[in-house]
């Protein structure tokens, strides 16, 4: 990058190193384009939210908390060493970072530190952060992909300490005695389920009148007794108001409440970092929540396209890397476009729930005919072994066209099963297809074809 006023020939960028970043420079680059990728953190930023401060350590909280859930059935344990847990965290986060370094290194791929901000169609300012040289760079295409950051609430301010977010959750190396999860959706519920089967006292305070409520309300009931179990308290329809760094002043119809918590994680969503890209530069302007509107080959303009979590959608690693693949075919001359039958969601709770295409009452609400078959996880040797009784597996179909529209999964690796209905509603196959393929016994996924057989 030359430093002053002269830019820097680029072929085509990618601004952000995330999932969907990285994605897009390793396939511009198998399809014979000279890649940089530039990162507000250089080569360590490589991975992004997702791997670095959230899917993946997230993922490891869930599993070790399982674990250690289901071993106190069996045996007597001391206390949690969560210091030790960030040990292993970091070396997972390490080792599944140096992989895609190295895969983007194989691949020619150039990785830069700074912070890139439009100047003016083409062009653009790279400003680094640790003292090393800034400059400016021209490109033929460029590929936004700087993703989202936690939202803040305005009542609780974060301190890194006592109101944290789930970052700050996930980098915790002691067990807070108590805790509050604001925001029941799926990382709430995730965290508020991890932390309580570890041993803290959970409390999740949801605005809306259940949990989950992005998902089928029939996916959320069952999540609702298992924290009930677990012995988390659940607050619906309300509001944390102020925390005075040991009590939380709820909000709810009734009146107002107090909860003793040791720590607050807020958890109530994600907004897009789009406010310093300087897209006035080059005539864009984001809307009222910060997204980008882009075509379905992912373009904002014949040279920019923009992915993940900057795009309308669910924010998921994994839409992130498929429109990542459009973006770059797109900017390479090749005819794509991103538009799936079904972007599978996915809540690492207990249990575990999973969901993909439409629902019931969408699909009637497009004039679908439907049918809604389903079948309970109590049905499955494969869930008896593993003492597993809540859950169900569940079809929508319609009936005009034969065809799986829809699919949620409510038990043990729910996570895993999914994919199966995801092709299934790609494929628009028919309820008669699943059933006819042969699914091994016991396992789990003879349960999508059971609901295939019913339907």
């Amino acid at each position: 990058m030359v430093v002053g006023e002269v830019p820097e020939g680029l072929d085509l960028l990618v601004v952000g190193a995330g999932p969907g970043g990285y994605t897009a420079a390793l396939r511009a680059a198998r399809l014979g384009r000279q890649v940089t990728l530039v990162d507000g953190d250089g080569a360590a930023g490589v991975g992004g939210v997702c791997l670095r401060t959230g899917c993946i350590p997230s993922k490891a909280l869930i599993e070790m908390a399982d674990t250690v859930h289901r071993a106190k059935a069996w045996t007597d344990m001391g206390p949690v060493d969560l210091a030790r847990f960030q040990g292993f965290k970091e070396q997972v986060v390490r080792r599944l970072g140096d992989a895609v370094r190295r895969e983007l290194d194989e691949a020619g791929v150039r990785v830069l530190q700074g912070r890139f901000r439009f100047t003016r169609p083409g062009q653009g300012a790279v400003q680094r952060d640790d003292g090393g040289p800034s400059g400016f760079v021209e490109f033929k295409d460029v590929i936004l992909a700087t993703g989202s950051r936690a939202v803040q609430l305005g009542a609780l301010r974060q301190d890194g300490e006592h109101v944290i977010d789930s970052a700050g959750a996930l980098a915790l190396d002691a067990l807070p005695s108590s805790a509050a999860v604001i925001g029941g959706g799926y990382v709430g519920v995730e965290l508020g389920t991890a932390f309580a089967k570890l041993g803290a006292k959970v409390t999740i305070v949801e605005a809306m009148d259940r949990l989950l409520p992005g998902m089928p309300a029939a996916v959320a009931r069952p999540v609702r007794r298992r924290l009930a179990a677990l012995g988390v308290e659940v607050l619906l329809g309300a509001q944390a108001s102020d925390f005075d760094g040991a009590r939380l002043k709820v909000e709810t119809a009734p009146g107002s409440t107090e909860v003793e918590v040791a720590v607050v994680i807020v958890a109530v969503g994600r907004r897009p970092n789009t406010g310093n890209l300087g897209l006035e530069s080059i005539g864009i302007r984001p809307e009222p929540g910060g997204l980008l509107a882009v075509a379905k080959d992912r373009r904002l303009a014949p040279q920019v396209a923009a992915i993940g979590d900057l795009t309308a959608g669910p924010a998921l690693a994994h839409k992130a890397m498929a429109e990542a693949e459009v973006a770059a075919d797109t900017l390479c001359g090749r005819p794509a476009v991103f538009d799936p039958a079904a972007i599978p969601a996915v809540v690492f709770g207990d249990p575990e729930v999973a969901v993909a295409g439409l629902s019931a009452e969408d699909a009637r609400a497009a004039g679908i005919t439907v049918q809604v078959v389903a079948v309970p996880l109590a049905v499955s040797g494969r869930a008896a072994t593993m003492g597993a009784g809540e859950g169900f597996a569940r079809l929508v179909v319609d009936t005009d066209a034969d065809a799986v529209v829809g699919a949620q999964i409510v038990g043990p690796h729910a996570s895993e099963l999914i994919a199966e209905a995801v092709l299934a509603i790609e494929m628009a196959a028919s309820p008669t297809d699943l059933a006819a393929t042969i699914h091994p016994h016991p396992t789990l996924s003879e349960l999508l074809a059971n609901a295939a057989h019913r339907a």
